[in-house]
């Protein structure tokens, strides 16, 4: 199967998943008497609220989104309902199926810059770490380090959030919300193969998480994305205990495809205390994993 072929069938499983998500009361149409044979809308009914034919419609569907105009996807936008990250996600498809279809690529090693680095080292009294859109870590501060600890155990480099949330037995215990942290990591990883679907290394990760683990499987089928740039998060570190730390998520504009990450405990809370004993063990630890010179992978 060629890139092309793989975004069509994208496209066609998304929007048709987000059409049986909806229902005719909640699109406001008029629901009569009968048996309907989908759950959701049906392909006229996405087509008559969009203002576009149902044959036109059913192109789309089909994963045809070759010269199709902002417009006509803002309109499929409204009638499916999508938030913002789900739109986003539909117009970086659009932009895919119109791109000439071209072999998976391996990706280009991707390296943290000095003044980067040197950024997040002066991070002293916050965990921050530098990813990649298929999750892999390629940097941190030493608080980084330690609050991540358990995924840094393993000698891979580059360690990867995605592997260890579904591969590491030890990811249920780190998570106490690890059906968010799980549905968080395959949102990220979907949202990223709508930006890059030709990307061999996103490619060959999911193809292993997916022959790997169930629960990625399943997440992976429901075709859901999420903008992931600020919250809140929980922890239960095996030196410090429990952590509910805010995050923000800030791309890099000078390093495309790479996003700092940071976190901050409320002031005067429980969390803030154990972010300060973390420091203290961090500072008696060996020194921090080294990073990696290539990250490929």
């Amino acid at each position: 199967m060629t890139g092309r072929d793989d975004v069509r069938s994208e496209i066609r499983e998304f929007l048709a998943s987000r059409r049986a998500r909806i229902t005719p009361e909640q699109a406001g149409l008029p629901v009569y008497g009968g048996n309907r044979r989908v759950a959701g809308l049906r392909r006229a009914e996405v087509a008559m609220i969009a203002g576009v034919s149902p044959d036109y419609y059913v192109r789309l569907e089909r994963g045809n989104l070759s010269g199709v105009s902002d417009s006509v996807l803002d309109a499929l936008a409204r009638a499916l309902q999508l938030d913002e990250a789900e739109r986003a996600h539909l117009f970086d498809l659009a932009r895919a199926t119109n791109t000439a279809s071209r072999p998976r690529r391996r990706p280009a090693a991707q390296r943290v810059r000095p003044g980067v680095q040197q950024l997040l080292d002066a991070m002293t009294d916050a965990p921050a770490f530098v990813r990649n859109g298929r999750l892999d870590v390629l940097a941190a501060n030493r608080l980084g380090y330690a609050l991540y600890s358990p995924m840094f155990d393993g000698p891979a480099r580059p360690a990867n959030h995605a592997r260890f949330t579904f591969l590491d037995r030890r990811s249920t215990e780190f998570y106490p919300n690890w059906d968010d942290a799980a549905n968080t990591a395959v949102a990220i990883l979907r949202t990223e193969a709508g930006r890059d679907p030709y990307d061999r290394g996103l490619t060959d990760l999911v193809g292993e998480l997916s022959t790997r683990s169930d629960e990625f499987r399943t997440r992976w089928a429901a075709h859901n994305v999420r903008l992931h740039q600020t919250g809140l998060k929980h922890f239960h570190h095996p030196v410090v205990g429990e952590l509910s730390l805010n995050f923000e998520a800030m791309p890099l504009p000078a390093d495309p495809g790479l996003t700092m990450t940071a976190y901050s405990a409320q002031p005067g809370s429980t969390s803030e205390d154990a972010l300060r004993l973390l420091a203290s063990w961090a500072a008696t630890q060996e020194e921090a994993p080294a990073e990696p010179t290539r990250n490929d992978a």
